[in-house]
């Protein structure tokens, strides 16, 4: 108990090191509406999107309208819509609809691994583009991103191989659910992200609207298709190779998971993703270690591994939590002496308040104030945490390359 709180306090004081670090103006680039607009045809790079969707018949229409709101050169801009070439629902769907003047449909050979990055893999060998760049099916991005994002990497050196936008949620207020996971959004893109980015330290990617060099893949290799977090991993080998990310202020919108099943699903394989990315990447420590640095190091280790594992301690210290509630102080006052009782005690409190009132300084400074309700209730949101997280580790040992789908289309 003592080495978990230990372990809990270490990671609390980090995150909000981070997250006071992702306050500050210059922890993400900020790019106005001039300068993109200001940007001629012969400034911009061809530029690939890479859309990867497996059985989203509701949703292609609405992706394909959002991919020709982008405001980029269409004789410049390549659409791949990745599609199995086996899903004949979204591929009538998508034809129905009708493919815009920069989209074509890429189908995908029917072969394991099923998984988003093996398809992105695929669609990889067929862009054309300097800049390649990856939204999901149900994505709505900023029009003017590209050229935002073609500024950025004009404005940074050639060490900075990823521009990752952020990403909310646009019904955010549909359910308590989709409050909770669009507060934990709200303090993950836009602070805790900026704030990696100015501690130079590895950035978990988030899993669309990154924006990558197409010469960096030649380089460091594409997606794993056995990674069911491939976004966090690919993170995590940029600044294995010496490159670095940057933030930009320029928000991609998604549909938060409204039903607790679906949530679950979602939220545990990216757990497992975690796990494994950590697990592989540790197998060459020192290297890493060695490029990355030593706060480098452990940030990796508290992110990536000590997140899922932290929820799944969660659920064994509330159940010890429940039984002094109920009664058994004597047994917990015997079990646990009090160096062990009173620093988990101070963990408890302490942690709880701190975490809560980051998500209420995230909520208000991204335009949620009203989410105040969700803020409060996040316990109930940690409880959903720990039962993805439990979920999510046992898979990892069971069926590790196993991608849960995530239903979309389910937003009023």
């Amino acid at each position: 108990t003592v080495l978990c709180t230990f372990g809990y306090i270490a990671t609390l004081a980090d995150r909000l090191l981070l997250f006071t670090r992702g306050m500050a103006r210059d922890a993400q680039f900020i790019v106005d509406d001039e300068e993109a607009l200001a940007l001629t045809d012969d400034q911009l790079p061809p530029y690939t999107v890479l859309v990867p969707a497996y059985n989203e018949p509701e949703v292609v229409g609405d992706l394909l309208a959002a991919m020709a709101a982008l405001d980029y050169p269409a004789d410049m801009l390549q659409v791949l819509l990745l599609l199995e070439e086996d899903d004949t629902v979204t591929i009538e769907a998508a034809e129905k609809a009708g493919l815009g003047e920069s989209v074509e449909i890429l189908l995908v050979p029917a072969a394991d691994p099923r998984t988003k990055p093996k398809a992105c893999n695929y669609g990889l060998h067929f862009t054309t583009g300097e800049i390649v760049t990856i939204f999901d099916a149900e994505d709505l991005p900023e029009p003017l991103q590209l050229r935002r994002v073609v500024v950025v990497f004009d404005r940074l050196g050639d060490d900075v191989a990823c521009v990752q936008a952020k990403l909310a949620f646009h019904n955010g207020t549909q359910n308590l659910l989709t409050g909770w996971f669009t507060a934990d959004y709200a303090l993950w893109f836009n602070f805790i992200l900026p704030g990696l980015m100015k501690s130079q330290s590895p950035i978990p990617l988030g899993g669309t609207s990154n924006h990558i060099r197409r010469s960096v893949f030649d380089e460091i290799g594409a997606w794993d298709p056995y990674n069911v977090t491939e976004d966090a991993d690919l993170g995590v080998r940029i600044a294995e190779s010496g490159y670095s990310t940057a933030v930009l202020d320029s928000t991609t919108l998604e549909e938060a998971n409204s039903d607790p099943i679906n949530w679950v699903r979602q939220r545990s394989r990216w757990y497992k993703g975690y796990l494994q990315t950590w697990l592989v990447h540790m197998r060459r420590p020192v290297q890493l270690w060695r490029v990355i640095g030593t706060a480098g190091m452990l940030r990796f280790t508290t992110l990536l591994a000590g997140t899922p594992i932290i929820a799944c301690l969660n659920m064994v210290f509330w159940m010890t939590t429940l039984a002094w509630l109920l009664g058994q102080a004597a047994l917990i006052e015997e079990i646990f002496p009090w160096y062990a009782y009173f620093p988990a005690l101070i963990s408890l409190v302490f942690g709880n308040v701190a975490v809560m009132y980051m998500n209420f300084v995230a909520c208000r400074e991204t335009g949620h104030a009203n989410l105040w309700w969700p803020c409060l209730t996040v316990p109930f949101y940690w409880v959903l945490m720990s039962i993805a997280a439990i979920k999510g580790t046992y898979q990892l040992i069971r069926n590790p390359s196993y991608w849960e789908k995530t239903f979309h289309g389910l937003s009023s």
